[in-house]
Protein backbone atom coordinates (compact mmCIF):
# COMPACT_ATOMS: atom_id res chain seq x y z
CA UNK A 1 0.00 0.00 0.00
CA UNK A 2 2.78 1.95 0.80
CA UNK A 3 4.42 1.63 -2.68
CA UNK A 4 1.15 2.75 -4.24
CA UNK A 5 1.05 6.13 -2.41
CA UNK A 6 4.74 7.09 -3.00
CA UNK A 7 4.46 7.17 -6.78
CA UNK A 8 1.03 8.74 -6.60
CA UNK A 9 2.70 11.54 -4.53
CA UNK A 10 5.51 11.94 -7.06
CA UNK A 11 3.05 11.81 -9.52
CA UNK A 12 0.92 15.10 -7.96
CA UNK A 13 3.93 17.06 -6.95
CA UNK A 14 5.56 16.79 -10.39
CA UNK A 15 2.09 18.01 -12.17
CA UNK A 16 2.08 20.77 -9.30
CA UNK A 17 5.66 21.91 -10.36
CA UNK A 18 4.77 21.52 -14.51
CA UNK A 19 1.97 23.94 -12.86
CA UNK A 20 4.03 26.37 -11.18
CA UNK A 21 6.05 26.77 -14.01
CA UNK A 22 3.90 27.67 -16.59
CA UNK A 23 2.16 29.89 -14.54
CA UNK A 24 5.69 31.07 -13.78
CA UNK A 25 6.85 30.98 -17.62
CA UNK A 26 3.35 32.91 -18.36
CA UNK A 27 3.73 35.86 -15.63
CA UNK A 28 7.15 35.93 -17.20
CA UNK A 29 6.36 36.60 -20.92
CA UNK A 30 3.09 38.36 -20.02
CA UNK A 31 5.60 41.23 -18.47
CA UNK A 32 7.92 40.82 -21.16
CA UNK A 33 5.34 41.42 -23.95
CA UNK A 34 3.62 44.19 -21.64
CA UNK A 35 6.90 46.33 -21.54
CA UNK A 36 7.94 45.36 -25.54
CA UNK A 37 4.13 47.48 -26.14
CA UNK A 38 5.22 49.85 -24.18
CA UNK A 39 8.47 50.47 -26.17
CA UNK A 40 6.61 50.40 -29.24
CA UNK A 41 4.14 53.12 -27.91
CA UNK A 42 7.43 55.12 -27.55
CA UNK A 43 9.02 54.74 -30.53
CA UNK A 44 6.27 55.10 -32.47
CA UNK A 45 5.20 58.71 -30.79
CA UNK A 46 9.07 59.45 -30.77
CA UNK A 47 8.92 58.33 -34.17
CA UNK A 48 5.51 60.84 -35.55
CA UNK A 49 6.89 63.99 -33.39
CA UNK A 50 10.53 63.58 -35.74
CA UNK A 51 8.23 63.52 -38.97
CA UNK A 52 6.22 66.14 -37.75
CA UNK A 53 8.92 68.13 -37.21
CA UNK A 54 9.98 66.92 -40.88
CA UNK A 55 7.18 68.47 -42.28
CA UNK A 56 7.06 71.09 -40.66
CA UNK A 57 10.60 72.13 -41.77
CA UNK A 58 9.72 71.11 -45.08
CA UNK A 59 6.60 73.17 -45.18
CA UNK A 60 8.38 76.44 -43.96
CA UNK A 61 11.27 75.52 -46.46
CA UNK A 62 8.63 75.42 -48.95
CA UNK A 63 7.08 78.83 -48.79
CA UNK A 64 10.58 80.33 -48.33
CA UNK A 65 11.99 78.82 -52.09
CA UNK A 66 8.40 80.01 -53.16
CA UNK A 67 8.08 82.88 -52.17
CA UNK A 68 11.97 83.67 -53.79
CA UNK A 69 10.60 82.31 -57.10
CA UNK A 70 8.26 84.53 -57.15
CA UNK A 71 10.27 87.46 -56.21
CA UNK A 72 12.64 86.34 -58.98
CA UNK A 73 9.81 85.91 -61.59
CA UNK A 74 8.40 89.85 -60.82
CA UNK A 75 12.12 90.79 -61.16
CA UNK A 76 12.65 89.66 -64.60
CA UNK A 77 8.99 90.66 -65.58
CA UNK A 78 9.89 94.41 -64.28
CA UNK A 79 12.90 94.20 -66.51
CA UNK A 80 11.33 93.02 -69.34
CA UNK A 81 9.19 95.49 -69.34
CA UNK A 82 12.03 98.05 -69.32
CA UNK A 83 13.39 96.66 -72.01
CA UNK A 84 10.28 96.84 -74.34
CA UNK A 85 9.54 100.16 -72.83
CA UNK A 86 13.10 101.13 -74.49
CA UNK A 87 12.55 99.01 -77.44
CA UNK A 88 9.39 100.75 -78.22
CA UNK A 89 10.54 104.25 -77.77
CA UNK A 90 13.44 102.90 -80.46
CA UNK A 91 10.74 101.93 -82.76
CA UNK A 92 8.97 105.23 -82.46
CA UNK A 93 12.24 107.40 -83.82
CA UNK A 94 12.77 105.16 -86.44
CA UNK A 95 9.15 105.66 -87.05
CA UNK A 96 9.80 109.36 -87.15
CA UNK A 97 12.84 109.32 -88.70
CA UNK A 98 10.86 107.12 -91.58
CA UNK A 99 8.60 109.58 -91.81
CA UNK A 100 10.66 112.46 -92.95
CA UNK A 101 12.88 110.10 -95.08
CA UNK A 102 10.04 109.04 -97.14
CA UNK A 103 8.63 112.69 -96.92
CA UNK A 104 12.13 113.56 -98.66
CA UNK A 105 11.75 110.54 -101.13
CA UNK A 106 8.29 112.15 -102.36
CA UNK A 107 9.76 115.53 -102.69
CA UNK A 108 12.88 113.91 -104.75
CA UNK A 109 10.21 111.51 -107.11
CA UNK A 110 8.47 114.69 -107.80
CA UNK A 111 11.84 116.33 -108.82
CA UNK A 112 12.85 113.54 -111.18
CA UNK A 113 9.45 112.99 -112.77
CA UNK A 114 9.54 116.43 -113.85
CA UNK A 115 13.18 116.28 -114.65
CA UNK A 116 11.70 113.04 -116.98
CA UNK A 117 9.16 115.56 -118.34
CA UNK A 118 11.73 117.81 -119.23
CA UNK A 119 13.99 115.14 -120.47
CA UNK A 120 11.44 114.04 -123.02
CA UNK A 121 10.42 117.15 -124.21
CA UNK A 122 14.18 117.44 -124.98
CA UNK A 123 13.92 114.12 -126.90
CA UNK A 124 11.15 114.99 -128.79
CA UNK A 125 12.57 118.03 -129.88
CA UNK A 126 15.74 116.67 -131.04
CA UNK A 127 14.14 114.22 -132.62
CA UNK A 128 11.99 116.18 -134.91
CA UNK A 129 15.00 118.01 -135.83
CA UNK A 130 16.93 115.08 -136.38
CA UNK A 131 13.65 113.82 -138.58
CA UNK A 132 13.64 117.09 -140.28
CA UNK A 133 17.51 116.96 -141.08
CA UNK A 134 17.83 113.34 -141.99
CA UNK A 135 14.43 112.72 -143.82
CA UNK A 136 13.69 109.87 -141.99
CA UNK A 137 11.10 109.31 -139.28
CA UNK A 138 12.12 108.08 -135.77
CA UNK A 139 10.36 104.03 -136.31
CA UNK A 140 12.67 103.76 -139.74
CA UNK A 141 15.71 105.03 -137.54
CA UNK A 142 15.52 102.91 -134.67
CA UNK A 143 14.69 100.27 -137.02
CA UNK A 144 18.08 100.71 -139.18
CA UNK A 145 20.14 101.18 -136.88
CA UNK A 146 19.09 98.03 -134.79
CA UNK A 147 19.53 96.24 -137.68
CA UNK A 148 23.00 97.13 -137.96
CA UNK A 149 23.73 96.58 -134.81
CA UNK A 150 22.33 93.34 -135.04
CA UNK A 151 24.33 92.73 -138.72
CA UNK A 152 27.73 93.53 -137.24
CA UNK A 153 27.26 91.42 -133.88
CA UNK A 154 26.17 88.41 -135.84
CA UNK A 155 29.50 88.98 -138.04
CA UNK A 156 32.08 89.42 -134.94
CA UNK A 157 30.05 86.41 -133.19
CA UNK A 158 30.54 84.41 -136.56
CA UNK A 159 34.20 85.46 -136.65
CA UNK A 160 34.84 84.84 -132.99
CA UNK A 161 33.22 81.06 -133.65
CA UNK A 162 34.96 80.48 -136.82
CA UNK A 163 38.36 80.92 -134.42
CA UNK A 164 37.17 78.89 -131.40
CA UNK A 165 36.61 76.12 -133.50
CA UNK A 166 39.07 76.34 -135.01
CA UNK A 167 41.58 76.21 -131.85
CA UNK A 168 38.85 73.41 -130.40
CA UNK A 169 39.66 71.56 -133.60
CA UNK A 170 43.15 71.85 -133.67
CA UNK A 171 43.76 71.39 -129.90
CA UNK A 172 41.29 68.29 -130.12
CA UNK A 173 43.56 66.72 -133.34
CA UNK A 174 46.42 67.82 -131.59
CA UNK A 175 45.69 65.64 -128.05
CA UNK A 176 43.89 62.50 -129.91
CA UNK A 177 47.20 61.96 -132.07
CA UNK A 178 48.89 62.28 -128.96
CA UNK A 179 46.79 59.85 -127.48
CA UNK A 180 46.60 57.31 -130.63
CA UNK A 181 50.55 57.84 -130.87
CA UNK A 182 51.15 57.21 -127.41
CA UNK A 183 48.53 53.98 -127.69
CA UNK A 184 50.34 52.45 -130.33
CA UNK A 185 53.91 53.00 -129.37
CA UNK A 186 52.97 51.26 -126.21
CA UNK A 187 51.18 48.03 -127.71
CA UNK A 188 53.68 45.40 -128.54
CA UNK A 189 51.55 42.17 -129.25
CA UNK A 190 53.02 39.67 -131.40
CA UNK A 191 51.01 39.10 -135.19
CA UNK A 192 50.64 35.99 -136.53
CA UNK A 193 49.37 36.14 -140.41
CA UNK A 194 47.20 33.24 -140.98
CA UNK A 195 45.69 31.56 -144.07
CA UNK A 196 43.51 28.88 -144.87
CA UNK A 197 45.73 25.65 -145.48
CA UNK A 198 48.10 23.89 -143.51
CA UNK A 199 51.24 21.84 -144.80
CA UNK A 200 53.01 18.93 -143.28
CA UNK A 201 56.45 17.55 -144.24
CA UNK A 202 56.60 13.64 -145.69
CA UNK A 203 59.73 11.79 -144.15
CA UNK A 204 59.75 9.92 -147.50
CA UNK A 205 57.65 8.40 -150.64
CA UNK A 206 56.97 5.56 -148.60
CA UNK A 207 55.09 7.78 -145.94
CA UNK A 208 53.07 9.03 -149.13
CA UNK A 209 51.70 5.28 -149.89
CA UNK A 210 50.58 4.61 -146.47
CA UNK A 211 48.75 8.13 -146.13
CA UNK A 212 47.21 7.38 -149.53
CA UNK A 213 46.39 4.01 -148.55
CA UNK A 214 45.21 1.32 -150.59
CA UNK A 215 42.91 2.06 -153.45
CA UNK A 216 42.71 5.64 -151.76
CA UNK A 217 41.29 4.24 -148.43
CA UNK A 218 42.99 6.02 -146.01
CA UNK A 219 42.98 9.13 -147.76
CA UNK A 220 39.41 8.87 -148.17
CA UNK A 221 38.47 7.77 -144.57
CA UNK A 222 41.12 11.16 -143.44
CA UNK A 223 38.81 13.59 -145.12
CA UNK A 224 35.40 12.07 -143.89
CA UNK A 225 36.33 12.37 -140.51
CA UNK A 226 38.10 15.58 -140.29
CA UNK A 227 35.88 17.30 -143.02
CA UNK A 228 38.83 18.93 -145.01
CA UNK A 229 40.63 18.51 -148.53
CA UNK A 230 43.98 16.07 -148.17
CA UNK A 231 46.29 17.59 -150.96
CA UNK A 232 49.61 15.21 -151.40
CA UNK A 233 50.39 15.03 -155.39
CA UNK A 234 50.77 18.94 -155.86
CA UNK A 235 53.77 19.58 -153.58
CA UNK A 236 56.73 16.49 -153.27
CA UNK A 237 57.29 15.38 -149.85
CA UNK A 238 54.33 17.57 -148.52
CA UNK A 239 50.56 17.09 -147.46
CA UNK A 240 48.27 19.94 -147.56
CA UNK A 241 45.11 20.28 -145.63
CA UNK A 242 42.62 22.41 -147.00
CA UNK A 243 39.75 24.03 -144.95
CA UNK A 244 37.88 27.29 -144.06
CA UNK A 245 36.91 25.96 -140.85
CA UNK A 246 39.97 26.73 -138.75
CA UNK A 247 39.42 24.67 -136.32
CA UNK A 248 38.61 21.26 -138.22
CA UNK A 249 41.95 22.27 -140.13
CA UNK A 250 43.73 22.88 -136.76
CA UNK A 251 42.09 19.17 -135.56
CA UNK A 252 43.14 17.44 -138.70
CA UNK A 253 46.84 18.79 -138.42
CA UNK A 254 47.37 17.42 -135.05
CA UNK A 255 45.87 13.93 -136.04
CA UNK A 256 48.28 13.85 -139.40
CA UNK A 257 51.34 14.81 -137.60
CA UNK A 258 50.71 12.13 -135.09
CA UNK A 259 50.08 9.70 -137.73
CA UNK A 260 52.98 10.17 -139.36
CA UNK A 261 54.97 9.96 -136.64
CA UNK A 262 53.75 6.71 -135.58
CA UNK A 263 53.97 5.41 -139.63
CA UNK A 264 50.64 3.08 -138.71
CA UNK A 265 48.08 4.60 -140.97
CA UNK A 266 44.57 2.41 -141.07
CA UNK A 267 41.31 3.70 -140.53
CA UNK A 268 40.42 2.44 -137.05
CA UNK A 269 44.11 4.27 -136.14
CA UNK A 270 42.97 7.42 -138.37
CA UNK A 271 39.46 7.84 -136.05
CA UNK A 272 41.46 6.99 -132.86
CA UNK A 273 43.94 9.70 -132.95
CA UNK A 274 41.53 12.62 -134.43
CA UNK A 275 39.35 11.90 -131.55
CA UNK A 276 42.40 12.25 -129.38
CA UNK A 277 43.43 15.48 -131.42
CA UNK A 278 40.22 16.62 -130.59
CA UNK A 279 40.88 16.39 -126.54
CA UNK A 280 43.93 17.54 -126.99
CA UNK A 281 43.00 21.22 -129.43
CA UNK A 282 40.39 21.79 -126.72
CA UNK A 283 42.86 21.97 -124.10
CA UNK A 284 45.29 24.29 -126.10
CA UNK A 285 42.04 26.20 -126.91
CA UNK A 286 41.10 26.99 -123.28
CA UNK A 287 44.82 27.46 -122.86
CA UNK A 288 45.06 30.53 -125.56
CA UNK A 289 41.54 31.92 -124.03
CA UNK A 290 43.68 31.77 -120.48
CA UNK A 291 46.67 33.38 -121.50
CA UNK A 292 44.51 36.04 -123.24
CA UNK A 293 42.62 36.93 -120.28
CA UNK A 294 45.71 36.67 -117.93
CA UNK A 295 47.63 38.86 -120.43
CA UNK A 296 44.63 41.89 -119.74
CA UNK A 297 44.03 41.07 -116.39
CA UNK A 298 40.67 40.19 -116.67
CA UNK A 299 37.96 37.22 -115.88
CA UNK A 300 35.56 35.86 -118.10
CA UNK A 301 33.24 33.27 -117.92
CA UNK A 302 34.85 29.83 -118.36
CA UNK A 303 32.92 29.64 -122.33
CA UNK A 304 33.75 32.98 -122.60
CA UNK A 305 37.24 31.91 -122.60
CA UNK A 306 37.01 29.01 -124.92
CA UNK A 307 35.94 31.08 -127.91
CA UNK A 308 38.60 33.24 -126.76
CA UNK A 309 40.83 30.85 -127.42
CA UNK A 310 39.14 29.48 -130.68
CA UNK A 311 39.98 33.42 -131.99
CA UNK A 312 43.55 31.80 -132.04
CA UNK A 313 42.83 29.84 -134.96
CA UNK A 314 40.55 32.17 -136.41
CA UNK A 315 41.58 34.88 -139.43
CA UNK A 316 40.58 38.02 -141.15
CA UNK A 317 42.47 39.01 -144.34
CA UNK A 318 45.71 37.02 -142.90
CA UNK A 319 45.16 38.43 -139.60
CA UNK A 320 45.29 36.14 -136.50
CA UNK A 321 41.88 37.38 -134.50
CA UNK A 322 42.87 36.71 -130.90
CA UNK A 323 45.93 38.65 -131.11
CA UNK A 324 43.53 41.36 -133.08
CA UNK A 325 41.98 41.31 -130.10
CA UNK A 326 44.49 41.42 -127.77
CA UNK A 327 46.18 44.81 -130.10
CA UNK A 328 42.95 46.27 -129.89
CA UNK A 329 42.42 46.02 -125.83
CA UNK A 330 45.90 47.52 -125.11
CA UNK A 331 45.37 50.22 -127.54
CA UNK A 332 41.50 51.06 -126.14
CA UNK A 333 42.77 50.54 -122.43
CA UNK A 334 45.79 53.05 -122.84
CA UNK A 335 43.18 55.59 -124.59
CA UNK A 336 41.09 54.91 -121.84
CA UNK A 337 43.60 55.90 -118.93
CA UNK A 338 44.36 58.87 -121.11
CA UNK A 339 40.95 60.18 -121.05
CA UNK A 340 40.22 59.43 -117.75
CA UNK A 341 37.12 56.84 -118.22
CA UNK A 342 36.48 53.41 -117.68
CA UNK A 343 39.74 50.94 -118.86
CA UNK A 344 38.37 47.72 -117.75
CA UNK A 345 35.15 48.53 -119.59
CA UNK A 346 37.20 49.70 -122.88
CA UNK A 347 39.95 46.72 -122.10
CA UNK A 348 36.53 44.23 -121.84
CA UNK A 349 34.92 45.69 -125.37
CA UNK A 350 37.33 45.51 -127.39
CA UNK A 351 38.80 42.29 -126.24
CA UNK A 352 35.31 40.67 -127.33
CA UNK A 353 34.39 42.76 -129.81
CA UNK A 354 35.08 40.16 -133.05
CA UNK A 355 33.96 37.28 -129.95
CA UNK A 356 31.39 36.18 -132.68
CA UNK A 357 33.74 35.04 -135.43
CA UNK A 358 34.62 32.44 -133.13
CA UNK A 359 30.83 30.67 -133.87
CA UNK A 360 30.55 32.27 -137.23
CA UNK A 361 31.56 29.11 -139.00
CA UNK A 362 29.06 26.63 -136.52
CA UNK A 363 26.22 29.17 -136.91
CA UNK A 364 24.16 31.53 -139.12
CA UNK A 365 24.09 35.50 -138.65
CA UNK A 366 27.40 38.12 -138.58
CA UNK A 367 29.67 37.37 -136.20
CA UNK A 368 28.30 40.94 -134.19
CA UNK A 369 24.79 39.77 -133.89
CA UNK A 370 26.77 36.23 -132.90
CA UNK A 371 28.90 38.14 -130.40
CA UNK A 372 26.15 40.04 -128.23
CA UNK A 373 24.16 36.96 -128.30
CA UNK A 374 26.62 34.52 -126.95
CA UNK A 375 27.99 37.75 -124.61
CA UNK A 376 24.50 38.40 -123.06
CA UNK A 377 23.76 34.64 -122.65
CA UNK A 378 26.90 34.27 -120.14
CA UNK A 379 26.48 37.75 -118.32
CA UNK A 380 28.37 40.21 -120.08
CA UNK A 381 26.56 44.05 -119.43
CA UNK A 382 24.63 45.92 -121.86
CA UNK A 383 28.11 48.05 -122.10
CA UNK A 384 30.25 45.41 -123.33
CA UNK A 385 27.04 44.57 -125.68
CA UNK A 386 27.08 48.70 -127.08
CA UNK A 387 30.74 47.83 -127.72
CA UNK A 388 30.13 44.78 -130.17
CA UNK A 389 27.25 46.19 -131.99
CA UNK A 390 28.84 49.45 -132.61
CA UNK A 391 32.11 48.58 -133.87
CA UNK A 392 30.45 48.31 -137.26
CA UNK A 393 28.07 50.89 -136.92
CA UNK A 394 25.17 48.47 -136.43
CA UNK A 395 24.20 50.09 -133.47
CA UNK A 396 24.77 54.16 -132.27
CA UNK A 397 28.02 53.89 -129.61
CA UNK A 398 26.20 54.90 -126.34
CA UNK A 399 29.51 55.07 -124.28
CA UNK A 400 33.00 56.47 -124.89
CA UNK A 401 34.39 53.11 -123.98
CA UNK A 402 32.25 51.81 -127.33
CA UNK A 403 33.34 54.76 -129.59
CA UNK A 404 37.23 54.00 -128.02
CA UNK A 405 36.48 50.39 -129.08
CA UNK A 406 35.77 51.28 -132.60
CA UNK A 407 39.00 53.40 -133.06
CA UNK A 408 41.09 50.87 -131.31
CA UNK A 409 39.47 47.82 -133.40
CA UNK A 410 40.61 50.67 -136.99
CA UNK A 411 43.69 51.26 -135.86
CA UNK A 412 44.73 47.31 -135.18
CA UNK A 413 42.95 46.71 -138.47
CA UNK A 414 44.49 49.32 -140.56
CA UNK A 415 48.49 49.61 -139.73
CA UNK A 416 50.77 48.83 -142.03
CA UNK A 417 51.56 44.53 -141.96
CA UNK A 418 48.32 44.02 -140.33
CA UNK A 419 46.05 42.76 -142.85
CA UNK A 420 46.84 41.00 -146.54
CA UNK A 421 44.43 40.19 -149.59
CA UNK A 422 45.64 38.44 -152.33
CA UNK A 423 46.68 40.54 -156.10
CA UNK A 424 42.74 39.59 -157.27
CA UNK A 425 41.27 41.01 -154.43
CA UNK A 426 43.00 44.04 -154.33
CA UNK A 427 42.52 44.73 -157.77
CA UNK A 428 38.87 44.15 -157.54
CA UNK A 429 38.37 46.31 -154.60
CA UNK A 430 40.04 49.45 -156.40
CA UNK A 431 37.86 48.94 -159.30
CA UNK A 432 34.84 48.81 -156.93
CA UNK A 433 35.78 52.10 -155.40
CA UNK A 434 36.55 53.70 -158.58
CA UNK A 435 32.96 52.82 -160.18
CA UNK A 436 31.51 53.94 -157.09
CA UNK A 437 32.55 57.74 -157.80
CA UNK A 438 31.65 57.10 -161.80
CA UNK A 439 28.28 56.33 -160.88
CA UNK A 440 27.98 59.80 -160.07
CA UNK A 441 26.21 62.71 -162.38
CA UNK A 442 29.15 64.92 -163.71
CA UNK A 443 32.03 62.93 -162.37
CA UNK A 444 34.49 62.39 -166.18
CA UNK A 445 37.25 60.13 -164.01
CA UNK A 446 38.37 58.74 -161.14
CA UNK A 447 41.40 57.12 -159.41
CA UNK A 448 41.94 55.33 -156.64
CA UNK A 449 45.25 55.94 -155.32
CA UNK A 450 47.20 55.09 -152.26
CA UNK A 451 46.10 51.48 -151.69
CA UNK A 452 43.14 52.50 -151.78
CA UNK A 453 42.54 54.66 -148.99
CA UNK A 454 41.93 58.15 -151.58
CA UNK A 455 39.70 58.40 -154.38
CA UNK A 456 40.96 61.11 -156.71
CA UNK A 457 37.86 62.17 -158.43
CA UNK A 458 38.00 64.70 -161.47
CA UNK A 459 34.34 66.41 -162.38
CA UNK A 460 33.18 68.77 -165.30
CA UNK A 461 32.84 72.16 -164.38
CA UNK A 462 30.31 72.81 -166.64
CA UNK A 463 28.03 70.63 -164.96
CA UNK A 464 29.39 71.07 -161.27
CA UNK A 465 29.87 73.97 -159.43
CA UNK A 466 32.01 75.02 -156.58
CA UNK A 467 29.68 75.13 -154.16
CA UNK A 468 28.30 71.86 -155.22
CA UNK A 469 31.59 70.12 -154.94
CA UNK A 470 31.41 69.04 -151.23
CA UNK A 471 28.31 67.62 -151.69
CA UNK A 472 29.66 65.40 -154.15
CA UNK A 473 32.14 64.38 -152.00
CA UNK A 474 29.97 63.92 -149.30
CA UNK A 475 27.66 61.58 -151.39
CA UNK A 476 30.54 59.75 -152.56
CA UNK A 477 31.46 58.90 -149.39
CA UNK A 478 28.36 57.49 -148.27
CA UNK A 479 27.93 55.29 -151.44
CA UNK A 480 31.30 53.70 -150.11
CA UNK A 481 30.62 52.94 -146.85
CA UNK A 482 27.43 51.66 -147.76
CA UNK A 483 28.71 49.42 -150.57
CA UNK A 484 32.38 48.92 -150.03
CA UNK A 485 34.53 46.57 -148.03
CA UNK A 486 37.51 48.68 -146.95
CA UNK A 487 39.93 48.31 -143.94
CA UNK A 488 40.55 51.76 -142.85
CA UNK A 489 39.12 55.06 -143.79
CA UNK A 490 39.09 55.86 -147.55
CA UNK A 491 39.07 59.62 -148.47
CA UNK A 492 37.40 61.22 -151.05
CA UNK A 493 39.19 64.34 -153.52
CA UNK A 494 37.02 65.74 -155.39
CA UNK A 495 38.79 68.45 -158.06
CA UNK A 496 37.23 70.68 -160.23
CA UNK A 497 39.52 73.06 -162.63
CA UNK A 498 38.55 75.09 -165.92
CA UNK A 499 41.13 73.99 -168.57
CA UNK A 500 41.98 76.55 -171.77
CA UNK A 501 43.84 74.97 -174.76
CA UNK A 502 45.34 76.42 -178.20
CA UNK A 503 47.63 75.63 -180.33
CA UNK A 504 50.55 77.39 -182.01
CA UNK A 505 51.36 76.46 -185.14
Amino acid sequence: MNSLISPLIIGIGIVCLSISLYFIKKTLTDSKLKKANEEAKNLLSKTKNQADTILSDAQQEIKRYKSKLIQEAENEIKARHKTIGEHEKRIHEKEKQLAHKSDDIDKEKSKLIQLQEKQKTIISTLSDELENVAGMKKEDAEKKLFENIERETRQRIGKQIKVIEEQGKKAATRRATEIITDAIQRTAVDHVASITTSTLQLPDEDMKGRVIGKEGRNIRTFEMISGVDVIIDDTPGTVILSAFDPIRRETAKITMKKLLDDGRIHPSKIEEEYEKSKDELKELIIEHGEKAADTLGLEFHPKIIELMGKLYYRSSFGQNILYHSLEAAHIAGIMAAQLGVNVTLAKRGAMLHDIGKALDFEREGSHTTLGKEVCEQYGESSEILNCIMAHHEEEPPETIEAILVMVADAMSSVRPGARRESLETYIKRLEKLEKTAMSFDGVTKAYAIQAGREIRVIVNPENITDESTFKLAQDIAKKVESQVDYPGEVKVAVVRETRSEFYAK
